[in-house]
């Protein structure tokens, strides 16, 4: 009989080092990112010289790389001799309110404070005499900075300190997936943000395709994966959205199977078959964590997808497409299903552009031989699977008491 786990001790005949393929690792040289990580440290050069500078915000796609240029710049300042510029990384998915996000910088800088159970205010009030002791400038960096639930009082607090702090000052970093999250922050807000935009762009095949290759070199053993087998994992995450993180999850699922297989190289058939877990794998991730009524939006594409809609009957030649209204109006429906007042249609266009820069959908004006102007909107996944997966969300709520779908298809149910 084998030994227990047993296997769990085995040298791997794959990998050399896993942590370099994952999407977290940070490493020491960022490929194709040089002028956007110049463009921040240039944003946060007045900060680093004791000024109040402009706060930056950044955008760009899933696995364009932005966290790791963040991580990588903050990296390289915490080894700076600059005693009155601090600066906290905040993992906006774990710190998600006004609250947790001031408690994470009591934590990283004035500690004896962070654990005393103290009111929101009197965290605010102990920061606040941290700063003016020596008129430190403290860098506040968001990551998915969208996330926050009760964004707009946390970037009033942050902005407005300014105001109150005698000597120093606050200056923050914002990342999102989302172009359009600041629309949503009150007028008061926005009117004292005083901010730089950096737009971080998708990757291209031959760019992963380096990327890859940088990153096998130390992650796989030698010999173990060829050129063709990474240039394919390349081209299929450059055509889907060019997302560094997906190419990755491809080439580790690749050496997965392999090993399982008891080979001692990657084939291109191997990359073949991760490609298509690791797409859904990252797509039920990214659409797991969606806002509710962009899930929701997501729901009314896929159950269209499979059932067809008016573009279908318009256009015999390419029936995947769906008519941004129809969407909209199928939509409206499923949200009065679960007793949810739907978005307005300015804010469901808006919703629309922040899950086409996220690569869950590809969006395309509508050309000549159509009436009037409209958005032609295709599902970047299979429906099937996207439908089930938000079905099985939503009645895990409804098991909560908090939703239920009523029938939304004419030609089957809605969550029952």
């Amino acid at each position: 009989m084998p030994e227990p786990f047993a296997d769990l001790f085995k040298e791997s005949s794959i990998f050399a080092d896993r942590e370099v393929l994952s999407p977290h690792y940070v490493p020491e040289h960022l490929l194709f990112r040089d002028r956007q990580i110049g463009e921040i440290e240039r944003g946060l050069t007045p900060s680093l010289r004791g000024e109040r500078g402009r706060n930056v915000f950044i955008y760009g796609k899933t696995g364009t790389g932005k966290t790791s240029c963040i991580k990588y710049v903050v990296d390289k300042v915490k080894t700076l001799p600059v005693v009155r510029a601090k600066i906290t990384y905040v993992n906006c998915r774990i710190y998600n309110s006004r609250y947790r996000v001031l408690s994470k910088i009591a934590s990283d800088h004035i500690p004896m404070y962070a654990k005393r159970g103290l009111g929101i205010i009197d965290i605010y009030e102990k920061v606040i005499s941290w700063i003016e002791e020596d008129s430190k400038i403290l860098i506040v960096v968001l990551d998915e900075i969208d996330i926050i639930k009760d964004l707009d009082d946390l970037v009033y607090t942050l902005t407005r300190a300014n105001s109150d702090i005698k000597s120093g000052g606050i200056t923050i970093i914002g990342v999102s997936n989302k172009l359009s999250f600041k629309e949503d922050l009150d007028p008061r807000s926005l009117s004292t943000l005083y901010e730089n935009e950096l737009a971080f762009p998708s990757y291209n095949s031959s760019e992963l395709a380096s990327i890859l290759k940088d990153r096998a070199t130390r992650g796989f053993k030698p010999n173990v994966i060829d050129q063709a087998s990474l240039n394919l994992a390349a081209a299929i995450a450059a055509k889907e959205s060019g997302d560094a993180r997906l190419a990755l999850k491809i080439i580790t699922k690749a050496g997965e199977l392999a090993e399982t297989a008891g080979s001692r190289t990657v084939s291109v058939k191997d990359v073949s078959e991760a490609a298509r877990v690791a797409e859904e794998e990252i797509a039920y991730e990214i659409i797991g964590m969606l806002p509710e009524h962009q899930r929701l939006i997501v729901y009314a594409i896929a159950i269209m997808s499979l059932h067809g809609g008016r573009y279908r009957k318009l256009n015999q030649e390419d029936d995947s497409f769906l008519l941004s209204g129809e969407i909209y109006s199928r939509y409206v429906s499923i949200a009065q299903s679960l007793h949810r007042e739907a978005k307005g249609s300015r804010i469901y266009r808006r919703y629309i552009a922040d899950l086409e820069m996220q690569g869950i959908i590809n969006a395309y004006e509508s050309g000549k031989g159509m009436r009037g102007h409209t958005r032609l909107i295709r599902l970047a996944y299979q429906p099937g699977k996207i439908k089930e997966m938000i079905e099985r969300s939503l009645s895990a709520q409804e098991g909560n008491g908090e939703a239920k779908v009523e029938s939304t298809e004419p030609n089957g149910p809605g969550v029952q």
